[in-house]
């Protein structure tokens, strides 16, 4: 059997060390790149399912955003149809609708004040307010930028002036010294058609800084020559001052809207379109609108100048027994019901509206003709459930 020789084993440390740190090396270069391709592909997971969980940044629609919150921002103007206060109570048809689409979605309401419609528009654009519920027109300008909700009634623009003073019969020389606007107004994109197609030297200036109420105000006051309004604005503020008059239409009537951003985010939309169907079937709208547009149409001068001169000398002296039989009602609304029925005394002089008065009486325990109107209309407002807290 052959010898065979057997080499001696012999272990060096040094090249063990070096196999173990090679060993390790490769271990970590394995690990750094395991750790790299899971993280790229827990990027590229989070980038798709971003939009649809629910607890990201962006809420699911514009909707769930304001509930989330709480409330509904609206922004508004003041005005007696949009929003105005009376012994700290707020009125206003945008406002009664606003609190109530409030209501509909389970929020309160947050309301901001603004001057003019330019910073109403302002407000949507900086994401200060969810929607403009100021009694703004419809029109092709402002659907460009912005969703447009129901209309809800219309209105003419109108052309107004101081009685006394020239009545202007057309634009066409009217001049920027004489025609002073608010900013935003709808009017501007009317004027400026007019002006390029058919009145060259109309021209007017905008007022930056004042809304179109104290523009309005300004004309009364013989400060301005003229100015234009909505034509609801105008016979709310001639009730007054019965100075305030029409010198001409400048448009058709335009619907009237609620106004929200434009993107790809219907929700809200969808739910004012609800809210507007639920209110309409119910008759909600329909009581508001008569509560606030029911006498615009009915604008007299010489009435109004009564009423004023009224208010003044006789209120006084019957204010005891308005406040004696209105109970749990606002005496200040008895008072403007029984001025429209009988002028706190005389019935038969508004002959077509004496019949209804007559009928009231007779239900609620008094004689046809008989002068007890106090009594009689806190009955009449009672049984017939006007609207809690009408402000006239």
């Amino acid at each position: 059997m052959p010898h065979i020789r057997r080499q001696p084993c012999v272990f060096s440390g040094h090249r063990l060390l070096r196999n173990l740190k090679l060993q390790k090396i490769n271990s970590l270069k394995k690990l750094k790149i395991n750790y790299l391709l899971i993280g790229i592909v827990t990027l590229l997971l989070a980038a798709a399912l971003w939009p649809s969980i629910p607890w990201s940044g962006k809420p699911e629609n514009r909707v769930a955003g304001i509930i989330a919150r709480g409330e509904l921002r609206i922004s508004t103007i003041n005005s007696p149809m949009t929003f105005a206060t009376m012994n700290n109570k707020a009125f206003g048809l945008d406002y009664e609708l606003a609190k109530q689409f409030a209501d509909y979605l389970g929020v309160t309401l947050k309301i901001t004040v603004r001057q003019n419609i330019s910073q109403l528009f302002d407000d949507l654009d900086d994401g200060q307010a969810d929607m403009l519920v100021a009694g703004l027109v419809y029109n092709q300008e402002r659907v460009k930028n912005y969703q447009a909700g129901p209309t809800y009634y219309s209105v003419s623009q109108q052309l107004v002036y101081r009685v006394g003073n020239t009545r202007p019969r057309t634009l066409a020389a009217l001049t920027a010294e004489q025609l002073t606007i608010a900013p935003g107004h709808v009017a501007i994109n009317d004027l400026q058609t007019l002006k390029a197609e058919k009145y060259p030297d109309l021209a007017w200036r905008v007022d930056e800084k004042r809304g179109t109420t104290a523009l309005m105000q300004a004309v009364i006051d013989g400060k301005l020559d003229y100015t234009i309004a909505d034509s609801v604005a105008v016979s709310l503020f001639q009730r007054v001052h019965p100075e305030l008059a029409v010198a001409l239409d400048i448009t058709d009537e335009q619907p009237v809207t609620w106004f929200s951003a434009r993107d790809d985010d219907n929700s809200l939309s969808a739910a004012m379109l609800d809210f507007f169907n639920n209110i309409n079937e119910d008759s909600t709208l329909a009581r508001l609108e008569e509560k606030y547009l029911g006498h615009g149409n009915d604008f007299d001068y010489v009435d109004t100048r009564t009423f004023l001169r009224a208010v003044e000398n006789i209120l006084p002296e019957v204010q005891p027994l308005f406040e004696k039989y209105a109970r749990e009602i606002d005496w200040r609304l008895l008072a403007a019901i029984a001025w429209q029925e009988s002028h706190w005394g005389s019935a038969g002089h508004l002959p077509h509206r004496r019949a209804r008065y007559d009928d009231a009486h007779t239900q609620y325990g008094a004689k046809p003709g008989s002068n007890r109107p106090h009594r009689c209309g806190a009955e009449y407002r009672r049984r017939h459930a006007l609207p809690a807290g009408y402000d006239g």
